[in-house]
């Protein structure tokens, strides 16, 4: 049993990863990663999948805390969070109302617009809506515009729209993952992502892709995506997407590791897009990427955002008075 929390060097962490979302595939090699990284960093390490079975809190018994690594609907979206605080479990990275946030686009969206973030015009749409709606709704954004369920990520979804006449076939595409979909003023001009610990900026990233834009099949299956550090672009707009996205992140109220997704128009002007909570944790993913070219290893990283969360949820009188189970090093400091 830990003597304290300062002294403790490793901690018993169960790593939730897979789930029953789209994103399952994703979100199980993501949560492999963080397990393998943070077993080297001499910690032991639990592989929970909420799809096989369902959290409670006696799975969690022996454990310091949870490191989150699911994607999408249950993992992004306050489910998880809500149940873990319900149960007393420190887990990592955004609560349940930031989660939330995050992962409704007109929500994240209008709080963007209530706080100063740029962030494209857009409206928001039903499956219900007749054509005609569409269409009028459609005209109001103008296009080029994007069409992207409401709540989801990894583009899936998504399709940028040139012409009213391909508007069925995109809401179609659409509806298969949201029952609600966005209308998004396009954005032309290079697309962006800056990674995050708590209010610390990883470094900038430019992607590059030859399709039209950084959608799944870019994402996780065409090596012709590339990702710069280095830039052309002057020091000013560099600086203006790092402040974008850092105001993007206040604005939601993002913990632990975060991702701001960016685009930066011809003219010089950051747009947020939106706003990832648990962002990939994958070999290929880009906030690994960032966390490696800053001379950050993965283990340390990860390893630094628990004990964030730790210290955390120990400064926190309602969990500490609460009846909840307390792991062994806040057992044994609350009875010093």
């Amino acid at each position: 049993m830990r003597s304290n929390f300062a002294e403790s060097q490793t901690y018993r962490i169960a790593v939730l990863s897979g789930g029953d979302s789209d994103e399952r595939a994703i979100s199980l090699e993501s949560g492999r990663c963080v397990a393998e990284a943070l077993r080297e960093r001499g910690h032991e390490v639990t592989l929970m999948d909420p799809a096989a079975a369902p959290p409670e809190a006696a799975l969690f018994r022996d454990v310091d805390a949870a490191f989150l690594a699911l994607h999408g609907r249950n993992g992004e979206d306050g489910t998880i969070q809500g149940l873990l605080d319900r149960m007393g479990v420190i887990f990592t990275g955004s609560g349940a109302e930031a989660s939330r946030l995050a992962f409704s686009k007109s929500a994240s969206k209008e709080r963007f617009f209530q706080t100063g973030v740029p962030t494209p015009a857009y409206v928001l749409v039903h499956e219900s809506d007749g054509v005609q709606r569409c269409r009028e709704l459609a005209d109001r954004i103008g296009f080029p515009l994007v069409v992207k369920p409401d709540s989801q990520g990894s583009s899936l979804g998504v399709t940028i729209v040139h012409s009213v006449d391909l508007l069925p076939q995109a809401l179609s595409h659409c509806f298969r993952y949201d029952s609600f979909a966005l209308f998004e003023q396009a954005v032309t001009g290079t697309e962006w992502t800056l990674p995050l610990c708590d209010d610390e900026p990883l470094p900038l990233i430019q992607i590059s892709t030859p399709r039209e834009f950084f959608d799944f099949t870019a994402k996780y299956e065409d090596p012709a995506t590339q990702y710069r550090f280095e830039f052309a672009e002057s020091r000013a707009a560099i600086s203006s997407l790092v402040d974008a996205g850092c105001r993007a992140a206040r604005a939601i109220g993002t913990k632990g590791l975060a991702r701001v997704d960016l685009r930066l128009d011809h003219e010089g002007r950051p747009w947020v897009l939106e706003v990832n909570t648990i962002p990939g944790f994958t070999d290929h993913s880009l906030l690994p990427k960032a966390a490696v070219y800053a001379g950050l290893g993965l283990g340390e990283l990860y390893e630094r955002c628990l004990e964030r969360s730790l210290i955390a949820a120990c400064s926190r009188r309602s969990i500490l008075q609460g009846p909840h189970r307390l792991p062994a090093w806040r057992a044994a400091s609350k009875r010093a």
